[in-house]
């Protein structure tokens, strides 16, 4: 059979052939191969250069090396079937597997290959290092960007806060405008001015204008709805103050609270009246 039908068979079913008798020559042949191996092998490990073979030839040069140190052993040793088993495969070895590579270079060739596998297995832990730092990284990135939002959302807030309590601490309590028998539209706004934060007068008039037209005494006929903001019954603006029909700014102070307390402010209230034309 030619050599190269041999190489395709795995280990441990090579074809059968003659059985080749084990000679003092070819056991010091053995030997020798054997010897000059671990010659080699020192060489590596004193740092000595050696050239490198394929990780295939090392495959086969240690199957077929074992193979045969077998044979020798088993025929030591006076077992002939060993002998014989160990004999037929060293000669299909012989035939096949250590055709082009010669016996001297076996522990070479081991060493390289084990060289080789070192070298991946640290590749690997190095990529799997490198992943790992990334997916570290990553996730230090995504917390930092996180925590920048909310801190930039808590600014944010703390900003506007500060921004109303100043507009709040420049408006006027309703108990602090004189009284009077009546008012003109222009009066009542004048006031509202005066108790509504800048920032909201204008979504607090678009409210008032749209309910009442700003007037203070304005009467819903069908539902009896009363004041600035149509409040129904008109009685609750009462919480307010007890002159709430004749006093705009009695129903100022109602009407901003209410938007504040169920809207947050008169814009929120405005955005609300908007959508559903009632608030």
């Amino acid at each position: 059979m030619p050599p190269e039908h041999h190489a395709a068979l795995p280990l441990g079913r090579l074809p059968t052939g003659p059985v080749l008798p084990v000679t003092r020559s070819w056991e010091a042949s053995a030997r020798g191969t054997i010897a000059s191996a671990g010659v080699t092998w020192r060489a590596m490990l004193e740092g000595k250069r050696v050239s490198r073979i394929s990780v295939r030839g090392f495959a086969v040069a240690s199957a077929t090396a074992v193979t045969t140190v077998g044979a020798v052993v088993g025929v030591a040793s006076g077992s002939p079937q060993h002998a014989a088993n160990g004999t037929t495969e060293a000669a299909a070895g012989d035939a096949t597997l250590l055709a082009d590579i010669p016996a001297g270079q076996q522990a070479q060739v081991q060493a390289s290959s084990l060289a080789q596998q070192a070298t991946a297995q640290a590749d690997a832990a190095s990529a799997t290092a490198k992943k790992s730092a990334e997916e570290a990284a990553r996730k230090a990135a995504a917390k930092s960007a996180v925590d920048k939002q909310q801190a930039a959302e808590k600014a944010a807030k703390d900003a506007k806060e500060r921004k109303e309590a100043a507009s709040r601490s420049a408006t006027r309590d309703a108990s602090s405008f004189s009284t009077q028998s009546s008012y003109t539209t222009a009066q009542v706004q004048a006031i509202a001015r005066q108790m509504v934060p800048a920032d909201q007068f204008q979504c607090f008039s678009n409210i008032v204008s749209h309910e009442s037209g700003w007037n203070y005494r304005a009467v819903n006929a069908s539902s009896g709805a009363y004041g600035l903001f149509q409040a129904l019954p008109g009685s609750k603006m009462s919480s307010a103050g007890a002159d709430w029909q004749t006093n705009p700014a009695t129903q100022i102070k109602w009407g901003l609270s209410y938007m504040d307390g169920r809207y947050d402010s008169p814009c929120g209230a405005w955005s609300f009246w908007q959508a559903n034309h009632w608030y």
